[in-house]
């Protein structure tokens, strides 16, 4: 499941190192591109990728920007298999971690997180960003070394019951954690970014802690309603 916007330069190299990531795994692969509102040349590139195949592609367009939280969950709710993988469209995630990451799952994990060890980032992402792992970690009782990383897998049984909005895919396996999966965290390969540009913000920051406000409370009803009833 691949949310895209504004990445026509993208589109072709993406399918390429995927179609080559999962040439080698035996069974059935289904390719998930969702545009979440371009206004370049992606929606055209997307069209012009093979439908059939190893991976099967499907695709899904907005018709306006919505958010990369709205772009996962809509691949989420439309992808059939019973193992999803999630990953960025700039190319710094590596498919060719994704065998490992089914490996993981296949040896009893329910959600397997990325760690993008050694970041190749500008330090204004990097920096923000290890303060929110540390205090999301800290808030939710989760301890996840890299939220941020788009590049994880789940069981579809437990990814398409989690409710997400906003920015709240940094926060799944917080979320999730209702459930009491087993989750696994692995180092991933990075890169640097060749072709577009970063949609990361400032203004995303405020939203993260907005949102983590809102989880913290979800999740200390969830583990003990009746202190909030009494």
């Amino acid at each position: 499941i691949v949310p895209v916007y504004n990445e026509e330069d993208n589109v072709l190299p993406m399918y390429e190192a995927i179609r080559n990531a999962v040439a080698p795994i035996d069974r059935t692969v289904e390719l998930v591109f969702v545009d979440d509102g371009s206004r370049d040349r992606t929606v055209e590139r997307l069209s012009q990728l093979p439908r059939d195949g190893k991976p099967k592609v499907r695709i899904v367009k907005f018709r306006r920007n919505y958010g990369q939280t709205q772009a996962m969950m809509a691949g989420i709710d439309v992808a059939e298999g019973k193992v999803l993988v999630t990953m960025d469209g700039d190319l710094q995630n590596d498919p060719r971690d994704i065998p490992r990451f089914l490996e993981q799952i296949e040896a009893g994990h329910d959600l397997v997180v990325g760690w993008r060890k050694d970041r190749k980032d500008h330090w204004s992402r990097v920096l923000p960003s290890k303060v929110a792992n540390r205090l999301i970690g800290c808030v939710t009782g989760v301890p996840i070394k890299d939220n941020g990383c788009s590049l994880k897998a789940y069981r579809a049984d437990l990814i398409k019951r989690i409710p997400l909005y906003s920015e709240m895919h940094r926060f799944i396996p917080a979320m999730s954690s209702l459930a009491r999966p087993k989750i696994a965290e692995i180092v991933v390969r990075h890169h640097p970014r060749m072709h577009g540009s970063s949609k990361y913000g400032f203004s995303r920051i405020y939203k993260v802690f907005v949102d983590l406000i809102s989880i913290r409370t979800v999740l200390r009803f969830a583990r003990a309603p009746l202190l909030w009833l009494s």
